[in-house]
C-alpha cells in the first residue's frame, strides 16, 4: 500500500505532509498557519512566478554558475506550471506571511520536486534540486513577489481587459451609427433638456471607453520596470553579476512585452506605486462602466411608465412574483462590478501605502485585488458587450415624442425673442398644458418663425467644430492624435515614450529604449557576458 505521507524539512524542523504533495514544508506550515478565507492568488499570477524562476535558471545557465542539467530541469518544470498543470499545488491563502514568502516558497517547492523529477529523482528530493539555493538563486521573496504582480497585470491588461474594452468600445459606437438619426430629448438634472441624438449619447460613451484605454495604456506602461535582482532590500545580495539583466531580457523575449530593470532598485523594493498607479486607473474605468450602466437602466425603464427611450435584449426573467416583468440584468451586474473595483482600488491604494523603511509586506493582498478588479473588468465588459450593447433597439417614436414635448426646446427662440419671452412661451405653455408652437402663438409669435426655430431635427444637430470630423461625433481620432504628440511622462523611469495608436492596445504602450538597452537586446544571449563584463 502506498505512503500516505512522506516527511518534509524546513530550518524549523520536520512535518508530515502528503507523500503526493509538490510543495514542501514551508507551503504546508502556510497552509496550516493561514486558514483564513480559501482564497488563491489567480492562476497569472502563479504563471509570473514560474516564469520568473524560468528565466533565472536561463539566466544562471548563461553565466555558468548553475549545473546545465539541473538549469533545464528547473526551466522545464517551470514552463510546466506555467502551463496550469500544477495550479492544484497552490493554495497558500491570499492572507498570509507578509511580503508573500509563502507563496514564494511554494513556487520554489512545486518546481524543485517537479524538477528533481525530471532528473529521475523523487518528489520532495531536494538533494537534486533545492526550492532555496537553486529555484530561488539570485532571487528573494521581496524583489520576485513585486515583479510578478506587475507581470501578471501586464499579462491580463493586454489579453483581456484591453481587448474587451475595445470590443466594448466598437459596439457602442456602431450602435451610434444605427440611432445617428433618432432625435429624442436631451436630460441635464433628470429634468428636460434641448433635444439630441440618441446617436450622440452612445458616441460619447465610446469615446469615453477609448479615452480610458489610452489613460489605461499610459499608465501601464510603468509595469515593464521590474526590480528582479533586486532582491532583499535592493542591493542584490547574492546575485550573480550580469543575472538581472539577463533574466529581465529572457521575460522580455517570453512576453514579447519590453520588461526592462528599473532605474533604482531600492525604489522599486520599497514602493509597489507602478501598481497602486494602475488601479486607480482601473477605479476610474469603473466609474465610467457605471455611468454608462446606469444611462442604459435610465433610458430602458418601463415599459409603460419610465423613459422607454430603448430596448435592452430580453436574456432572462426578472421577478419571482411579478409575471412577465423584465429587468436591466447586465447594467444591474456591471454595476455591482463596478463597486467591487472600487473596493478593490481602496485596498491596493492602502495597502500600497503601507510600507516601511525598505519593504512593503502587504503585496499579497495588493496582488489579488489589483488581479481581481482586471479579472472582473474584463469578464464584465465582454458580457455586456455580447449579451446587451449590440442587441440594444432604440423606440423611435417614443424618442421623438420627448423631442417634440421637451419644453427646453424654448432655448431655440432665445435668438428669435430673447431669452425673457421664451421664458413667458415655457411658463404659458407650462400652465396651460400646450405645446411650445401653441403657446407661442397664443402670445402673438410668427407661426413661420416658431416652426423654423423649433424644428427638432436641426436643434438636435451638434455645432460643426473645427479639427473634427462630421461624419463620426465620437470626437476625434486619437490614433492620429497620437501619432503627432509625443507625452511627457514625468515621474516614470524614462523622461518620455513611444506612443502608438491605442488601437493597438496596452502592449503598444512601451518604455523608450535607450542605446545601451537597444545594443544589449540586437545582441545574441550567447554573447551578452561579454558584452556585461566590458560595460
Amino acid at each position: 500500500m502506498p505512503e500516505r505521507y512522506r516527511i518534509a524539512h524546513d530550518s524549523l524542523g520536520d512535518l508530515q505532509i502528503p507523500a503526493d504533495a509538490y510543495y514542501g514544508a514551508q507551503t504546508a506550515r502556510a497552509l496550516e498557519n493561514f486558514p483564513i478565507s480559501g482564497l488563491h492568488l489567480p492562476p497569472a499570477f502563479v504563471r509570473a512566478q514560474a516564469l520568473i524562476k524560468w528565466a533565472a535558471a536561463k539566466a544562471h545557465a548563461d553565466l555558468g554558475v548553475l549545473d546545465a542539467r539541473k538549469a533545464q530541469a528547473i526551466s522545464q518544470a517551470a514552463e510546466e506550471v506555467m502551463s496550469g498543470k500544477f495550479d492544484p499545488w497552490f493554495s497558500v491563502d491570499i492572507y498570509q506571511a507578509g511580503a508573500g514568502t509563502s507563496q514564494n516558497m511554494n513556487a520554489n517547492e512545486v518546481i524543485a520536486s517537479r524538477a528533481a523529477e525530471l532528473l529521475s529523482g523523487d518528489r520532495g528530493d531536494y538533494t537534486l534540486v533545492h526550492p532555496n539555493d537553486d529555484v530561488n538563486k539570485s532571487q528573494s521573496t521581496n524583489d520576485t513577489i513585486h515583479v510578478a504582480m506587475q507581470i501578471a497585470g501586464m499579462d491580463l491588461l493586454t489579453h483581456h481587459l484591453d481587448p474587451a474594452l475595445q470590443q466594448l468600445e466598437q459596439a457602442l459606437r456602431e450602435r451610434g451609427q444605427a440611432f445617428a438619426s433618432v432625435v429624442k430629448a436631451g436630460r441635464t438634472h433628470l429634468q428636460d433638456a434641448v433635444p439630441m441624438y440618441l446617436g450622440d449619447e452612445f458616441f460619447a460613451w465610446a469615446d469615453n471607453i477609448r479615452r480610458h484605454r489610452y489613460w489605461l495604456e499610459q499608465a501601464a506602461a510603468n509595469l515593464l520596470y521590474i526590480g528582479l535582482g533586486g532582491n532583499a532590500i535592493g542591493t542584490g545580495i547574492n546575485a550573480n553579476p550580469g543575472f538581472a539583466a539577463r533574466a529581465v531580457a529572457y521575460i522580455a523575449s517570453y512576453t514579447s512585452q519590453n520588461y526592462q530593470l528599473p532605474a533604482n532598485p531600492f525604489t522599486f523594493n520599497q514602493n509597489p506605486d507602478e501598481v497602486v498607479l494602475v488601479s486607480g486607473v482601473l477605479r476610474n474605468l469603473a466609474l465610467s462602466l457605471q455611468r454608462i450602466a446606469n444611462d442604459l437602466r435610465l433610458l430602458s425603464s418601463g415599459p409603460r411608465t419610465g423613459l422607454a427611450e430603448i430596448e435592452l435584449p430580453i436574456i432572462q426573467p426578472g421577478s419571482s412574483i411579478m409575471p412577465g416583468k423584465v429587468n436591466p440584468v447586465l447594467p444591474e451586474m456591471m454595476n455591482m462590478v463596478a463597486y467591487q473595483v472600487q473596493g478593490c482600488d481602496l485596498t491596493v491604494a492602502q495597502a500600497g501605502g503601507a510600507g516601511q523603511l525598505e519593504l512593503n509586506v502587504m503585496m499579497p493582498v495588493m496582488a489579488a485585488n489589483f488581479l481581481h478588479e482586471i479579472a472582473i473588468l474584463s469578464t464584465a465588459s465582454r458580457a455586456l458587450t455580447d449579451k446587451c450593447i449590440i442587441g440594444i433597439q432604440a423606440h423611435v417614436d417614443a424618442c421623438r415624442t420627448y423631442a417634440e414635448n421637451t419644453l427646453s426646446l424654448a432655448t431655440a427662440l432665445n435668438t428669435v425673442v430673447g431669452y425673457e419671452t421664451a421664458a413667458k412661451v415655457v411658463k404659458h405653455a407650462l400652465t396651460q398644458n400646450l405645446s411650445l408652437q401653441a403657446a407661442g402663438q397664443s402670445l402673438g409669435i410668427d407661426p413661420t418663425a416658431l416652426g423654423h426655430a423649433l424644428n427638432v431635427e436641426e436643434i438636435a444637430k451638434a455645432v460643426p467644430r473645427e479639427g473634427t470630423s462630421s461624419a463620426d461625433r465620437g470626437g476625434p481620432d486619437l490614433s492620429t492624435f497620437l501619432k503627432s504628440t509625443e507625452v511627457s511622462a514625468k515621474g516614470t523611469e524614462t523622461s518620455d515614450r513611444d506612443i502608438e495608436p491605442v488601437n493597438d492596445g496596452i502592449r503598444s504602450s512601451l518604455p523608450k529604449e535607450s542605446v545601451a538597452t537597444r545594443r544589449r537586446n540586437s545582441k545574441s544571449m550567447q554573447n551578452r557576458k561579454q558584452d556585461e563584463n566590458s560595460d
